[in-house]
């Protein structure tokens, strides 16, 4: 499995509908809505590299309201596990 982080700049008043529309897409699993530099940012997942090029430039570029994107292709993915102790600050668990 491939997976691209895309960063996705768009109208700020269509932030909603843009979102909606890109989680529609095949191959987004996942759009969210972000503070920051960015208005949204979205996940990619495909089975093969050329399938991307696909995703992003043939569908969510050009999804109205998106105004500018910016892909980046992870290389290798970290557990859940791993990453609760990366962020774990020794607190007890919340049951």
């Amino acid at each position: 499995m491939i997976t691209a982080i895309v960063l996705i700049d768009c109208a700020t008043d269509s932030i909603p509908e843009v979102a909606e529309t890109l989680a529609a897409l095949p191959g987004v699993s996942e759009v969210y809505s972000v503070a920051g530099h960015v208005d949204l940012i979205a996940v990619v997942r495909v089975r093969e590299f050329d399938q991307i090029a696909e995703v992003i430039a043939g569908r969510i570029s050009k999804v109205p309201g998106v105004l500018n994107t910016e892909s980046h292709i992870a290389f290798r993915a970290y557990s859940q596990h791993d990453l609760e102790e990366a962020f774990a600050i020794g607190l007890p668990d919340a049951d």
